[in-house]
C-alpha cells in the first residue's frame, strides 16, 4: 500500500421517472408467469422477504404486457441509457452538496463507462459526447460485463489511472436498465427472484487526483481511495450472469451464492486487511452492494458484523432495488450525505459475474 489516495469528489444520480412499488410487482406476476396458481401462491412470499419497498424502471408497467423482440428492447436501452447518464453526469459535476462550483465538462480527462445490460458499439458515452462538452480528446474506457461488481471496479480503475496522471479528473458513469432485460418467456426461478429485486438506474461519480485542481473545489471532507484489490475465482462462470438467447439476456443466479460468500468473499476481505496490517475492528461502515438482503445477510454472518454497519446498503435495496453496477454509486452517496462522523476506515465492496469480488478501503480526511 502506497501513499497515493485519490478523491471521489462528487456523486449524481440519474433517477427513472417510474416508480414501481412492490406491492404493484406482485399483482403483475400472475399476468407474467405462466404458473399455476397454487405454484405462484407459494413463490410470492419472495417478494415480500426481498426488502424492497419500490423501484424505479424507464418504461411504464404496462410495457411488460407486450412482446418485444431483443432489438426492440436494445433501441429502448439505447434512448434510456443516455437520457439517464447525462442526468447523473450533470448532477454530478454540478452538485453544491460536494462542490463549491461547477466542474466544466472540458476538464474530464477521462470517462469510465459501465453497463451490462445493453449494447451499444459506439458506447454510450460517445453518444455523451455529442450532448455536452467534453474535449474530444478524453480517453474513453467502456467497461461491459462486470455486472454487480462493474461500479466498484469502475473506481478501482479510476484509482490505479489517477496514480499515472495525479492532476488529472476520471469521470465514471454506470447504467443499468435492468427491467428492459426481463424475459417474459422465462420461466427460471432466477427470472424470478430478478423481478423481485432489479430495478434501473443510472449514476455518477468524479474521481480527482491528489495534484488536482479541482482539489480547491471540494467541501469540507474528502473520502479518499486508499488501496484496491480483485479477485475472481477460476471455474465459477455459472454463479451469476446472463445467458444470451435469441430473445435477449436471461439472467442467471446460481443459489451457491451465499456459499461463495460465506468462503471467498470472506476469505478475500480477509486477505486484502491482512496485506495492509489492519483487521476487522478497525473499519467503520461497509459500502457494500446490496445483491439481495439473502446477500446481505450472509456477509454479516460470514464477518460477525451488525446490520448498522450495512445500513446504507440496506437503504438503497429499499427504495431503489439491486440497480446492478449503478447501486454501489447510491450507497456512497447516502453515506455521504447522511453520515455525520465518517471519519475513520471504510470497506467498499461489491461481488460480481466471474465469481468476481472487487474491494476498496476507504479513508475519510477532514482536511
Amino acid at each position: 500500500m502506497g501513499d497515493f489516495m485519490a478523491t471521489i469528489a462528487a456523486i449524481g444520480r440519474g433517477i427513472p421517472e417510474h416508480t414501481l412499488k412492490q406491492s404493484s410487482v406482485k399483482q403483475l406476476i400472475p399476468k407474467l408467469f405462466d404458473f399455476p396458481q397454487a405454484e405462484i401462491d407459494k413463490l410470492l412470499p419472495v417478494f415480500d422477504h426481498a426488502a424492497v419497498s419500490e423501484r424505479q424502471i424507464v418504461v411504464p408497467p404496462a410495457w411488460f404486457m407486450g412482446e418485444y423482440s431483443f432489438a426492440e428492447a436494445n433501441e429502448q436501452y439505447l434512448k434510456k441509457a443516455l437520457q439517464y447518464s447525462l442526468q447523473a453526469t450533470d448532477e454530478c459535476l454540478m452538485n453544491t452538496s460536494y462542490l463549491s462550483k461547477a466542474v466544466p465538462y472540458d476538464a474530464i480527462d477521462a470517462i469510465i463507462y459501465v453497463s451490462s445490460t445493453g449494447i451499444a458499439t459506439p458506447t454510450i458515452d460517445a453518444r455523451m459526447m455529442n450532448e455536452r462538452g467534453f474535449r474530444d480528446d478524453v480517453v474513453r474506457m467502456p467497461l461491459w460485463g462486470l455486472g454487480c461488481a462493474g461500479g466498484a471496479s469502475a473506481l478501482s480503475r479510476a484509482y490505479d489511472w489517477l496514480q499515472a496522471y495525479p492532476d488529472k479528473l476520471v469521470l465514471i458513469v454506470c447504467c443499468e436498465l435492468c427491467s428492459l432485460t426481463f424475459q417474459k418467456q422465462d420461466q427460471q426461478m432466477s427470472n424470478f427472484i430478478g423481478t423481485a429485486i432489479f430495478g434501473d438506474g443510472a449514476a455518477a461519480a468524479l474521481m480527482i487526483g491528489d495534484q488536482s485542481s479541482v482539489q480547491s473545489f471540494l467541501l469540507k471532507g474528502k473520502p479518499q481511495v486508499m488501496a484496491t484489490n480483485s479477485f475472481t475465482q477460476k471455474h465459477s462462470l455459472d454463479a451469476m450472469g446472463w445467458e444470451l438467447t435469441n430473445d435477449g439476456l436471461e439472467v442467471i443466479f446460481s443459489k451457491e451464492i451465499p456459499n461463495l460468500v460465506n468462503s471467498l468473499w470472506k476469505k478475500h476481505v480477509q486477505t486484502f486487511l491482512k496485506s495492509m496490517n489492519m483487521h476487522l475492528g478497525m473499519l467503520d461502515r461497509f459500502l457494500v452492494h446490496p445483491g439481495g438482503k439473502k446477500i446481505l445477510t450472509t456477509m454479516e454472518d460470514s464477518l460477525q458484523l451488525t446490520k448498522d454497519q450495512l445500513i446504507y446498503a440496506y437503504d438503497v435495496l429499499k427504495w431503489h432495488g439491486n440497480m446492478s453496477s449503478a447501486t454501489i454509486l447510491y450507497v456512497i452517496n447516502n453515506w455521504l450525505l447522511q453520515e455525520e462522523n465518517k471519519l475513520g476506515y471504510h470497506l467498499l465492496a461489491a461481488l460480481g459475474p466471474g465469481f468476481s469480488s472487487e474491494l476498496l478501503m476507504l479513508r475519510w480526511d477532514e482536511s
